[in-house]
């Protein structure tokens, strides 16, 4: 039998508005039901519950409720709160909260600034480069080290890097901030407002819903279908991580929960877990198969373009040539691939087709803003494959359509100021550009890539094995980054520079490198903030990312760069296309071979546009006719 065994009366201060602090005497009785009486103190836990020492001891508590009142009401009210422990052990006093950690992180701050530190004052100055450039370059490499290490927020410590580089007068403050005038920068910004659209007003959900219903009988009919409407709609929604966190990862859980797969659960293998993979794995060609299907995409064309110094014409539907036939091959292979070797327990689900026609019941016909949406995404689509005819720049067609958003009310202007994620990257992308384009302009950039050039000369290495080897390179590098549009702002210039130093076709390097950068997003759990957010469901253990993230990232970058990179060599074009013809052939050998011819020619025609080598001069022997 529970018996009380003591009261005693405390002052609770709470703040009410316009009153300022009212103190109430509450008479707290705790209640142990334990062989011996004891006294209990009450403490007050700070989120508006009290709790006694055993029960903090026990991991229990009782809320509080009452009214703020004047000092003198509230004593003569006097109300109670009582207080239940049931305990079998002698109670102990709570340990205090810990508050977290502010400010730097100090182990991986002294790192990062030790190797400025070391590049500026240890590294002896090359030969043709300036002190300015060599400190300019000091403060970058510690910029880019911070990110990789995480001293602060990536925001934060790139302003912390901008800021030296300003104070020391190594550049000055309009160089610092020269990239707030370039209008990729601001393209990629618009990005993330039109994921906002699409998120918001459940259009892409309805899209996914919708393949669900028509191909989620089994569990390998429902991957694909999920990664068949990600293909669909990124390219009007630029963002990976918002198509990620806000349309499939709310699907794929509830379908996996249905099923009886639950996170951090043996049962997560039934189903939750290969739904996860084959969809991260499958956002990378979704990602490289068309320009504005993620920021980085747009990022990594202009900077090439700045550092071969040429512009690409229709880089939209340049862009689409080239990565369509390797793209739609890995969305092809990797469902299938990853179900034989990462098989899901449950192999029919034919509940799922049910659960999404019943969704879009309840989601009912479509809304307004959703027509707004689709009519505003259609025409900024046209208008970016046609841009170059009508003179209308990719950032200008973004910037259209977000008024039209605007002015529909499909979004709301506190919508755009709650994007916060687009004004961080918009504020330490800036800076990096501006660094990295300073780096150019003084002759960092070339120096180096002229010096690999040369010793990859040396190796006898011919211009494809020196661009296979560097984009080898490249995408292994990633997995020492957070972010793929880091590495983009950080890495492509330099990458870029040194393939056309190798003698590789600048605009095949600038492509190469774009498609690159979507390829390595599933490396890991740190790999890109789709991966982050799938991997914070707990469906995958670490081992298993690793090893799947691995294995399909270098998958994809076979079929790249074996399907959709036109190999010049000797003045002529050499497609090669195995890895189609054995994809799409079976026993189905007539429709293998057309679309073998149909890829051919595809590529021929992207190889006219921007593969072509330039014109070298012939010898007088062969009466000045140039070597095509």
């Amino acid at each position: 039998m529970a018996t009380p065994v003591a009261s005693r009366f405390f002052t609770v201060r709470s703040a009410a508005p316009g009153r300022g602090f009212s103190a109430t005497r509450v008479r707290a009785s705790t209640t142990l039901r334990t062989p011996a009486t004891r006294h209990v103190a009450p403490s007050v836990n700070g989120l508006g519950m009290f709790q006694s020492r055993s029960a903090l001891a026990l991991g229990k508590s009782t809320k509080l409720s009452f009214t703020s009142t004047s000092k003198k009401e509230a004593i003569a009210r006097k109300p109670t709160v009582t207080v239940q422990a049931t305990a079998n052990a002698v109670p102990v006093p709570a340990e205090p909260v810990k508050e977290p950690a502010k400010g730097v992180k100090i182990a991986p701050a002294l790192f990062a600034i030790a190797v400025g530190l070391i590049v500026r004052y240890v590294v002896p100055i090359p030969v043709g480069i300036t002190t300015q450039a060599w400190q300019l370059l000091s403060i970058f490499l510690a910029t880019i080290t911070g990110l990789v290490a995480g001293p602060l927020p990536v925001g934060a410590w790139a302003f912390c890097g901008v800021t030296v580089a300003v104070v020391t007068k190594t550049i000055t403050f309009q160089q610092a901030y020269s990239a707030y005038l370039n209008d990729v920068i601001w393209l990629i910004v618009i990005a993330f407002f039109f994921a906002r659209g699409f998120v918001k007003t459940g259009l892409g959900d309805r899209v996914a819903t919708l393949f669900v219903k028509f191909l989620g009988k089994s569990t390998l009919g429902l991957a694909y279908g999920l990664t068949v409407s990600e293909a669909i709609i990124a390219p009007a929604m630029p963002s990976t991580t918002a198509r990620a966190g806000g349309v499939y990862l709310p699907i794929i859980s509830s379908l996996a929960e249905n099923a009886g797969s639950k996170p951090n659960d043996p049962s997560a293998r039934k189903l939750g877990a290969f739904l996860i993979q084959a969809q991260l794995q499958c956002a990378g060609a979704s990602s490289a198969l068309f320009m504005t299907a993620a920021a980085q995409n747009m990022l990594s064309i202009k900077l090439g373009q700045e550092v071969a110094g040429i512009t690409i014409a229709s880089p939209w539907m340049t862009w689409l040539k080239g990565a369509c036939v390797p793209a739609l091959a890995c969305l092809l292979i990797t469902p299938a691939l990853l179900y034989y070797v990462f098989p899901p327990d449950i192999k029919d689900t034919p509940e799922a087709p049910a659960i999404a026609d019943k969704r879009l019941k309840e989601m009912g016909p479509l809304s307004r803003d959703e027509k707004v949406v689709c009519g505003v995404m259609g025409s900024a689509l046209v208008l970016w494959m046609t841009g170059d005819v009508v003179g209308i720049s990719a950032p200008v067609t973004a910037m259209l359509g977000l008024c039209a958003f605007l002015l529909f009310g499909v979004l709301q202007w506190q919508d755009c100021l709650k994007e916060t994620a687009a004004w961080d990257t918009l504020s330490w992308f800036a800076v990096l550009i501006s660094m990295s384009s300073m780096l150019n302009q003084l002759g960092v950039v070339k120096f180096f890539s002229d010096s690999v050039a040369a010793v990859l000369a040396t190796a006898s290495l011919g211009s494809f094995q020196c661009f296979l080897i560097l984009n080898i390179v490249y995408f292994v590098l990633h997995y020492l980054f957070a972010s793929q549009t880091a590495q983009v702002a950080s890495m492509a210039p330099a990458f870029v520079a040194m393939q056309i130093a190798s003698g590789v076709n600048p605009i095949m390097a600038i492509f190469a490198i774009s498609y690159n950068t979507n390829l390595f997003g599933g490396l890991s759990h740190y790999a890109s903030g789709q991966s982050a957010a799938y991997f914070g469901k707990g469906y995958v253990t670490l081992p298993d990312y690793f090893k799947l993230g691995g294995m399909f990232g270098f998958l994809n970058f076979g079929l790249f760069f074996g399907l959709g990179i036109v190999v010049v060599e000797d003045h002529r074009l050499a497609l090669e296309l195995p890895l189609l013809a054995l994809a799409l052939g079976g026993e189905r050998i007539d429709e293998a071979a057309v679309a073998v011819v149909a890829a051919r020619y595809t590529l021929e025609r992207l190889y006219l546009r921007f593969a072509a080598e330039e014109e070298a001069p012939a010898d007088a022997s062969n009466e000045g006719t140039t070597a095509k």
